[in-house]
């Protein structure tokens, strides 16, 4: 499915990480598509990583992740997690061109950040679907025209 993001919904997109993620104590969280861009990010403030980086790594970690999936008779994995000492990175996918990063702390449970990351994805994809609506409803009247 191909995706058009305008500022409208690049503006929703961050409402929804800093309000359903960031104010539950993530540190970080990064939309990216499957090929390691940014495409919309919101932090805690406190958040000193080289994002960009971070996303190529990201989409390369999954990407192997799935190749294994694959190998064991999976078509993929939905969501990865790292835990680290202090912080810890889940990954979550997001349709199939998209991947939500979260970078936390201690003091948020998994289980926790795992069903919030579930609504965030929800709410992503309508997000997503409806400006694809809208978009696919335009070139359909065009063509009509034409």
């Amino acid at each position: 499915m191909e995706y058009g993001f305008g500022q409208k919904e690049l503006d929703r997109v961050e409402s929804i990480l800093q309000n359903d993620l960031v104010a539950i104590g993530v540190s970080c969280a990064i939309l990216i598509d499957m090929a390691g861009n940014v495409i919309a990010r919101c932090d805690n403030g406190k958040c000193n990583l080289d994002l960009y980086s971070l996303a190529a790594l990201a989409a390369g970690n999954f990407g192997a992740v799935n190749a294994m999936a694959q190998m064991v008779g999976e078509d993929n994995f939905t969501l990865l997690f790292h835990k680290g000492k202090n912080e810890s990175i889940h990954f979550a996918k997001v349709e199939d061109d998209f991947l939500l990063i979260t970078i936390f702390g201690n003091e948020v449970s998994l289980g926790f950040l795992r069903l919030r990351v579930e609504e965030v994805t929800k709410k992503i994809k309508e997000s997503l679907l409806y400006k694809t609506m809208m978009l696919q409803n335009l070139f359909d009247s065009d063509a009509s025209e034409a």
